[in-house]
């Protein structure tokens, strides 16, 4: 496995592949790997020939109150299982690389439904997806690029600026990675204590009894979400940043589940604050 740290050593690796007829993935990802993150690498190496991730904490996505002095970090590990996974090369580039003296070029997808769910809560945080997924890709000469479910409204501000902006890549969605107790992998889940990480259940928990109504008949969009609403308030420790259904990919509002939709929520336990989402079949 090839580490690369600089923008011309991505660009002379990519070039490389190209030129030997390679098909190129991408699997973007700011580090502290789980089983979620493995799974999308497994998925690209399946359907490519080969893999480039990235690791990389982008500055840019955070807000001026949010978390990224203390995002988990830890490159070496992170090496060990990408190269189990099956991995070709990692782009682990410190933020001067990314974003030199004089950057000023930036992403802004500006859709009503990137002011939704995490859009709504984190301003600007989709102008720093959008800024560093678009010059991954272009950086990886990338063919598909894999991102998990988990973050489905970042997948769908992701194919919107890819095919309004016309890049040739292909946006792949792997479904949520969970651990056996139903809690979605992420990152932010190290934070969490023991007593936290069982409070987190709440969060899969009203999601399945939101959809077990959905599926047995009801299809009223808000009484479905307040079932989700009713049972994370049973949990002391969970705060409810929000609890939402819409139409999906579009992200539009809904009075009745009659096509495709997804269930997100986004809850805070402690201080850690965790998303999940249920894609439901209209």
């Amino acid at each position: 496995m090839v580490i690369l740290r600089t923008q011309d050593e991505i660009k002379s690796y990519s070039l490389e592949m190209k030129k030997a007829g390679k098909v190129i993935g991408l699997v973007p990802t700011m580090g502290a790997l789980h089983e979620g993150h493995l799974t999308l690498m497994r998925e690209a190496k399946a359907k490519t020939d080969v893999v480039i991730a990235s690791v990389f904490v982008n500055p840019v996505q955070f807000g001026p109150n949010e978390d990224f002095d203390a995002y988990p970090r830890d490159f070496e590990g992170d090496c060990q299982k990408m190269e189990k996974a099956g991995v070709d090369a990692v782009f682990h580039p410190t933020p001067e690389e990314m974003y030199p003296d004089g950057f000023c070029t930036y992403v802004n997808v500006e859709g009503e439904f990137t002011k939704r769910l995490c859009g709504g809560q984190r301003p600007g945080h989709f102008r720093g997806v959008a800024t560093v997924v678009t010059k991954l890709i272009n950086l990886a000469r990338a063919d598909k690029a894999f991102f998990g479910q988990k973050d489905a409204q970042q997948v769908c501000v992701i194919r919107r600026f890819v095919e309004d902006l016309a890049i040739p890549v292909e946006i792949n969605m792997v479904p949520i990675v969970r651990e056996e107790s139903g809690l979605a992998r992420s990152s932010r889940n190290m934070y969490l204590s023991a007593k936290e990480k069982e409070a987190a259940l709440v969060l899969s928990r009203s999601l399945n009894k939101a959809k077990e109504a959905f599926d047995g008949g009801l299809t009223k969009a808000s009484a479905v979400k307040q079932i989700i609403v009713d049972e994370i308030n049973k949990e002391p420790l969970a705060a409810i940043d929000y609890v939402e259904i819409y139409s999906f990919p579009e992200l539009e509002e809904i009075e009745y589940i009659n096509r495709e939709a997804i269930m997100a929520i986004a809850v805070k336990i402690g201080k850690t604050r965790l998303i999940d989402n249920v894609i439901l079949e209209g």
